[in-house]
This record gives C-alpha cells, sequence and structure tokens, in this order.
C-alpha cells in the first residue's frame, strides 16, 4: 500500500505578514492512521523540500496526540523536511493520494499544474483521491476526462464560510473553498462549524474541516481495502 502524500510549499498569509503553511494535525493524524496500518508515505511538494507549518497549527491548543507523536518522530519530520519535488513523482508508483490542508493550498496547489495533473492522472487510474479542510482547494482547476469540473455532479464538502469566517480570512484568501466547489458544479454539503465530517463519490474522499482529518483517513484505508 503505497500512497502519496501532497503537502504545500506556499507559507505567506496573503499580503497579511503571517505565515501559513499546512496544518500539522492533517497531516499527523492521516500519517499515522495509515502508516500504523503498513502503509509506505512519501511527501511531496510543488517546491520540493521543507513543506512550512502552518504556525496556527503549532500552538499549545491545537495539539493533539498525533501531533505530539509527530513531535516526537525524527523521521516523519525528516520527511517534511526533505520533501520530493511534485513534479518527479509519478502516479503510477502509487495507490492512492491525500491531501492535507491549511491556507496554504489555496494559493500554489489551486493553481499548479503539475498537482493538476497528477489528480487527473490518479482519477484516471479509478484510484482513491483524498482531501481535508483547506485541501480541496487543489480540485479548483481539475478535470474529469468529458473536460467538465471534476467535482461537478459529486458530493463534496471542505472548510466552510461561515469557518474561514471564524477565523477572519475571508477577506484575505483568494477564494473560499466553499464557494469554489458548489461553481464548479459539486453538491457541497457541511455539518456544524468544527464538527467532524466527510463525504465520499466513489474514488474522490474530501474532509470539512481539522476534526475530519481521522474520517477521511478512514475512508482511504477502506477504500483501498
Amino acid at each position: 500500500m503505497k500512497i502519496l502524500f501532497v503537502l504545500t510549499s506556499h507559507n505567506e498569509l496573503g499580503d497579511t505578514g503571517k505565515k501559513t503553511g499546512f496544518w500539522i494535525e492533517e497531516f499527523a493524524s492521516p500519517y499515522y492512521t495509515l502508516l500504523d496500518k503498513g502503509a509506505e508515505i512519501t511527501i511531496a511538494t510543488p517546491k520540493g523540500g521543507e513543506a512550512p507549518i502552518d504556525p496556527s497549527s503549532d500552538t499549545p491548543d491545537a495539539q493533539t496526540e498525533d501531533t505530539k507523536r509527530f513531535k516526537d518522530d525524527k523521521k516523519a519530520q525528516e520527511l517534511i523536511f526533505n520533501t520530493k519535488v511534485l513534479s518527479d513523482v509519478n502516479a503510477l508508483d502509487f495507490d492512492a493520494v491525500f491531501y492535507p490542508g491549511g491556507h496554504g493550498p489555496l494559493w500554489d496547489l489551486a493553481n499548479d499544474a503539475t498537482s493538476v495533473k497528477l489528480i487527473e492522472t490518479f482519477n484516471e487510474q479509478e484510484k482513491p483521491i483524498a482531501f481535508v479542510c483547506h485541501a480541496p482547494a487543489a480540485l479548483k482547476n481539475v478535470k474529469s476526462k468529458d473536460g467538465s469540473p471534476l467535482v461537478k455532479g459529486k458530493k463534496v464538502t471542505g472548510f466552510t464560510n461561515t469557518e474561514e469566517e471564524a477565523v477572519q480570512l475571508t477577506n484575505v484568501v483568494p477564494f473560499l473553498v466553499e464557494d469554489m466547489l458548489k461553481e464548479n458544479g459539486g453538491i457541497y454539503s457541511k455539518a456544524q462549524d468544527w464538527a467532524a465530517y466527510a463525504v465520499q463519490e466513489g474514488n474522490l474522499i474530501t474532509g470539512q474541516n481539522p476534526a475530519s482529518s481521522d474520517l477521511v483517513a478512514e475512508k482511504l484505508l477502506a477504500a483501498l481495502n
């Protein structure tokens, strides 16, 4: 079971002067869920090298058992510091792909041609493609074989407009995940803000927010089995 994790390389939160990146919990929870089931995990980013951690996800109140495990896991940290360049990876080498969130993907993965092509290839091969929180942003320009948006007519979820409002970044982000999924024809649904919620349609798995990363990992595991 070989799984590709794709993380953002982007670390600037718009023009606020603040930093962003990937959300630790959204990486750590699925990483250990899958690793503990024997998965072989490769991590890639658009630029390669160190994947930036969103400082907001590294505060004491954001810690979970999995993030604490990550803090003590030299091997996992080494993977984050030395990610592969996304253009160097081949979808044929993997059984599934998983995209953790954080605000970073809104700026780079949403528009990254290599990432778009990679997701399209995984989808054409009918392999599981999974995204959580802000990571469905990476689906913005992804197309189905017929040229329509990949999410069109499919059940999807992702970070809600009201959750974005709650973290006061509605006017900072380049677009809202909920709006984009709807505009692309996705059948968008959500739970209450901050509640765990994930949906699956065929090989496409999406989760609403950080609390949903466990659910996404479980659905990904079930799809692989």
